[in-house]
């Protein structure tokens, strides 16, 4: 394995003794290599230029080919051949003329009487020997060496190379050993003998006393030297560990955001995180200001971190954790070979965000905030039209556009002559195009258009009423209207729309949007229950559980219960299985570490790793959010645009 040796002992000046014997040493002893100044190119120099400018017409451009032209030096060549070689690398590398160049470029000749370079492009070596004979700190005899067969393959068998390498560096060598750039001064000679073809460099500061070299600084200068001298072979590796990388990330990717959904589509039983939350949350009644981890005081800290732990230990938060701290040693591992500890999660920064999702959770407990567990929910609750009751035209032109399958011309078509006939007053023609301008894709997103269809056939269909409220009630500022969206899901649910009743009764709980009435909502619950809405009797069952705007009454609880668990409806089970246990606690509490769980999901989801971007435009992560946000609002489904793109909370409303 090829590796650059670099060894960095001292000599102390003053008391009698300097570093000018040395100095004179490694510059004028036998094998050493002097430096070419301003010798003309080799006749291989020149014929390789040709070449290259020939095989590679954009090395005509190089700043480097300029100097030479102008002064067609062997230096200048060498600096251009280098940079042009280095630059087309992957086209040169498998070419025998330009690979046996690299192997047995020449060495230079002997043209004066030392080998010493520096930062100055003539070295004196009276006066560098006059200055270390004054000087009094202490002077660092870094040796760098290679073995003949990389120095030869890497270029590096020629002082020229190695002044081009030392001069590029000389600053972070300064740096290393805590000296100034201004204060830092060297000299090096380049011994080209024996197996291993080396360089000796004097290195100290103009200021005594500044310079200090630890085993950290000899690290480092070893790392910038090797980054250099080996940068085609680190580069070829690293392109093969980025494969291998991006592979993984795949993988864990993959497993996380699968282990994710789990968590946000599952059920769970964590008493040790519910009874903590409930303690948090009575807790934060005398917590004033902001109520994120920051700001709480040390012993809520450490019980939001209990929480997290507890949590931590159900089997699914811990594979998915696990995932991500496996991917994360194993890609540490190509940068260290440290070992390291998995910390508990509580504990883990990269996932912070689970600790202010706890804090929100409590809150909402203490608060005695209503939840709707409820993103199955989807367009379920539109276009219910009785066929029976649509024109045939109608019918078939809904066919038509709904089939994906259908060529878009034919799509296309079939929207302008659905068009034509809302033109002439057909109500569920007019239904029809509302959502079309609402949801995008054949047409345009046109919040706008979509209300003036909707409001037209909300003249007679519920349907049309209720969609026309839900877009009232969206989020878009072009159209948010909160009163004319409570009026119109009024007038759909007086017409026995059971999803306006439910909608409606939701509105009258959170009381975003319109004055909370718990008693008008349970009202409305009611009458979307007692219409077979399976969403309608999961929520009443809660009403009666905690005695919200109807009396509290167990029975009537696991009444509605057994009658939508009977439909599948898990979130029941959920509630009837813990009440067969004797858990007498509110619903808010029995659903807190299950509503917990799901937020940890998306935090993880999020938290997954991310593929490798390919280079392009790309839209700002905060805009394409928004984006998405709007067109939800619009009344799209949450899984509109697949898991990787859902940012909602798996339907867990708090």
């Amino acid at each position: 394995m090829a590796r650059l040796i670099v060894k960095s002992p001292y000599i102390k000046c003053g008391g009698g003794q300097n570093a000018s014997g040395y100095l004179n040493y490694i510059a004028t002893r036998e094998r050493v290599e002097i430096v070419p100044d301003d010798r003309p190119p080799t006749r291989k120099q020149e014929q390789l230029i040709q070449k290259l400018v020939k095989d590679f017409p954009d090395t005509r451009e190089l700043l480097e080919y300029d100097d030479y032209n102008a002064a067609p030096t062997k230096a200048n060549a060498s600096s251009f051949i280098t940079l042009a070689l280095e630059q087309n690398w992957n086209r040169v590398q498998s070419t025998e003329g330009y690979a046996k160049y690299i192997a047995t470029r020449p060495r230079a000749e002997r043209l004066g009487s030392h080998g010493l370079f520096g930062d100055a492009d003539h070295v004196s070596l009276d006066a560098a020997m006059n200055e270390l004979n004054h000087y009094t700190g202490n002077v660092w005899t870094h040796i760098i060496s290679l073995k003949r067969e990389d120095a030869a393959r890497l270029g590096y068998d020629n002082a020229a190379a190695w002044r081009t390498l030392l001069r590029t560096h000389r600053n972070d060598i300064a740096a290393a050993m805590n000296i100034k750039p201004e204060d830092f001064r060297w000299y090096a000679a380049f011994h080209n003998e024996g197996n291993h073809p080396h360089v000796h460099m004097m290195a100290w500061s103009a200021t005594p006393g500044q310079a200090y070299l630890d085993r950290d600084g000899i690290k480092e200068v070893k790392s910038v030297l090797t980054n250099q001298v080996f940068q085609q072979e680190l580069l070829h590796l690293y392109e093969e560990k980025s494969v291998s990388r991006d592979e993984l990330v795949h993988q864990t990717r993959q497993a996380m955001l699968e282990l994710a959904q789990r968590m946000r589509d599952g059920l769970c039983i964590c008493p040790t995180a519910e009874k903590k939350l409930w303690e948090l949350s009575q807790k934060l009644d005398d917590v004033s200001g902001k109520k994120v981890y920051d700001y709480l005081p040390k012993p809520l800290k450490q019980l939001v971190d209990e929480v997290v732990d507890a949590m931590e230990k159900l089997p699914t938060v811990n594979e998915c954790y696990q995932k991500w701290w496996e991917l994360q040693c194993r890609l540490n591992d190509y940068y260290s070979e440290q070992q390291w500890q998995r910390p508990p999660l509580s504990q883990q920064k990269e996932f912070r965000q689970i600790k202010n999702a706890v804090i929100r959770e409590a809150e909402h407990i203490r608060q005695g905030r209503m939840s709707f567990e409820d993103a199955a929910l989807t367009q379920e609750d539109e276009q219910m039209i009785d066929d029976r009751s649509m024109s045939y035209n109608c019918w078939e032109l809904r066919k038509i556009i709904a089939d994906e399958s259908t060529p878009l011309e034919e799509r296309d078509k079939a929207i302008a002559e659905l068009k034509q006939i809302a033109n002439q007053g057909d109500p569920h023609a007019q239904y029809l195009m509302g959502l079309l301008y609402r949801d995008g894709g054949l047409l345009v997103l046109d919040a706008e258009q979509a209300k003036r269809w909707l409001e037209l056939s909300a003249q007679e269909l519920p349907d049309a009423q209720y969609a026309l409220g839900k877009l009232f009630l969206s989020d878009d500022p072009d159209i948010h209207d909160p009163t004319k969206g409570i009026y119109w899901l009024q007038q759909a649910a007086d017409s026995e729309h059971e999803y306006a009743a439910y909608r409606l009764g939701k509105e009258y709980l959170n009381g975003k949007n319109v004055s909370k009435d718990s008693a008008k909502a349970a009202a409305y619950i009611r009458q979307a229950a007692e219409q077979a809405n399976p969403y309608a009797q999961y929520l009443l069952g809660k009403l009666y559980l905690m005695g919200d705007g109807v009396p509290k009454d167990k029975e009537a609880a696991q009444y509605w219960f057994s009658v939508v668990e009977q439909n599948g409806h898990a979130y029941a089970g959920y509630f009837l299985d813990r009440m067969d246990r004797q858990e007498n606690l509110p619903p808010n509490i029995l659903l807190s570490a299950m509503r917990l769980l799901h937020h940890m999901g998306s935090i993880f989801r999020d938290n997954a790793p991310r593929p490798a971007v390919p280079t392009g435009i790309q839209i700002d992560h905060k805009r394409l959010q928004r984006l998405r946000e709007k067109k939800m609002a619009l009344g799209h489904k949450w899984n509109d645009h697949g898991d990787e793109q859902d940012h909602g909370m798996g339907g867990m409303g708090m």
